[in-house]
């Protein structure tokens, strides 16, 4: 039973009922780091809640004509035994709402406890496995499990991990964070998740008037870090040089264009070299790379394990890594099948690609082709042992799993870090007379509701 507890703090409009209060008994979780609740009859999507509370919540996306409303919440009435006081001031919604504010996004499990954390998460993707995937139960290639990663570097605080990070800038020129699903900036003087050369910058002391966006990688390896600014309409060079001044310690800082990934030099360079599983790697700019410091040793030994334990990749195999990035897997196959295999990479972002071509220029039997995945394999069909597909969150898609399907490889390791769209394209394949042969989750963003996959997918007999 739900009732509304307070006075509308805005006048019925197009917001509908955004700022009204409700108390919800709060139900499963949900894919996207929110609880379920009802409210009136209607579907609740609650963030900052753990199943089997009892919270008061304030509506934050709550049009009358709207499916579903989604809402914060701002008192815990009966506590979960699993809630914790939240690590972060800036994230933390009880926090921040008693300030008149929403939280920043990007620590929504950071009011729970490690382990409860891990089992929401199992939830949420055997829940896709089954919705979406059509599986009537837990497939027995997985064990249920969500996997913790890194407790042996952070002592199990989930803190410190991330070598990347996005910040926003506030109205008045100060490093900040949006709020979920929100236009509003608010000003930030850590994050906890970052890594210690993250914050050692002090990036929020900067003046960075002129400035929208501010990016920057610190890789693992304690290489030079690098900061991206990408610059306000107007903002002059002469302005970007200022601010590049002012950035602490030894860290490069590059201007970049989002809308085309062009990278400019203001100091240092315009790359970070990264290593992983006896690699270096040169990502430049934007350029994907794992944000987990354990993260590519971890994705690397899960994918090798799969196809190398099952006899699908060895010396003389012919395999290909789609989506390959800056070439983190392929220089791990090239590895594997030595001089006499052959390895083709493909990539669609062209600075992405240029960066995989450096990285294995030393490698005969790879072929890097900078393309759209399903125009590449179309153009260059073969008979490939296996696939290593590592796509980005929005998955594969209907249309290049059929081209997968009909090219016939012996094995697929599928690298997902989003369990929906995964379990939609299982769904594709199992359609097709494909199996889920292995999986296994692993925790690479701990206190948010992301994590990874590996999945080994065979052709059914």
């Amino acid at each position: 039973m739900t009732t509304r507890t307070s006075t509308p703090a805005q006048a019925p409009d197009a917001a509908g009922h955004a700022g009204e209060e409700a108390v919800l008994d709060v139900g499963p979780v949900a894919h996207g780091g929110h609880c379920v609740a009802r409210h009136e009859g209607r579907v609740v999507f609650v963030r900052h809640a753990i199943p089997g509370e009892k919270v008061r919540v304030r509506l934050t996306d709550a049009g009358e004509d709207a499916k579903f409303w989604r809402a914060d919440v701002v008192e815990v009435l009966e506590a979960s035994p699993d809630r914790v006081e939240h690590f972060w001031h800036a994230a933390d919604s009880l926090r921040a709402w008693g300030h008149g504010h929403p939280p920043v996004g990007g620590a929504e499990f950071g009011h729970m406890v490690r382990a409860r954390q891990l089992s929401l998460k199992s939830d949420v993707l055997a829940e896709q496995l089954t919705r979406l995937a059509g599986f009537g139960e837990v497939p027995p290639a997985w064990t249920g499990a969500v996997e913790a990663v890194g407790e042996d570097a952070d002592g199990g605080s989930g803190l410190g991990w991330r070598t990347r990070a996005s910040f926003s800038v506030t109205p008045g020129g100060r490093l900040g964070m949006h709020a979920h699903r929100s236009s509003q900036v608010l000003p930030v003087r850590e994050m906890p998740l970052a890594s210690d050369a993250i914050n050692a910058l002090q990036l929020w002391d900067l003046d960075l008037q002129g400035i929208e966006r501010v990016e920057v990688a610190a890789p693992a390896n304690g290489s030079r870090p690098l900061v991206l600014l990408a610059a306000a309409p107007n903002t002059k060079d002469k302005r970007l040089r200022a601010v590049a001044a002012d950035v602490q310690g030894d860290a490069s800082v590059a201007a970049f264009d989002p809308m085309t990934g062009h990278v400019s030099q203001l100091r240092g360079r315009t790359w970070v070299q990264e290593s992983a599983a006896g690699h270096d790697y040169r990502v430049t700019g934007e350029g994907f790379w794992q944000i987990h410091c354990d993260a590519p040793g971890t994705l690397v030994e899960a994918v090798t394990e799969f196809l190398q334990g099952g006899g699908f990749l060895g010396l003389g195999s012919v395999v290909a890594d789609l989506y390959a990035g800056a070439g983190l897997f392929t220089a791990v196959l090239a590895d594997a099948v030595g001089e006499t295999g052959s390895v083709l990479s493909v990539e669609g972002a062209p600075g992405t690609s240029r960066d995989a071509r450096k990285n294995l220029h030393s490698a005969p039997q790879v072929e890097v082709v900078q393309g759209r995945v399903e125009r590449v394999l179309r153009q260059k069909p073969r008979n490939f042992d296996a696939l290593v597909l590592d796509p980005p969150r929005a998955g594969a898609g209907k249309a290049v799993v059929g081209q997968l399907v009909a090219s016939r490889p012996r094995a697929i390791a599928y690298v997902s870090c989003d369990p929906a769209s995964f379990a939609r394209d299982l769904g594709y394949f199992r359609r097709s007379g494909w199996e889920l042969a292995g999986l296994r989750a692993f925790d690479l963003y701990p206190h948010t509701h992301h994590l990874e996959t590996v999945a080994l997918l065979t052709p059914g007999p």
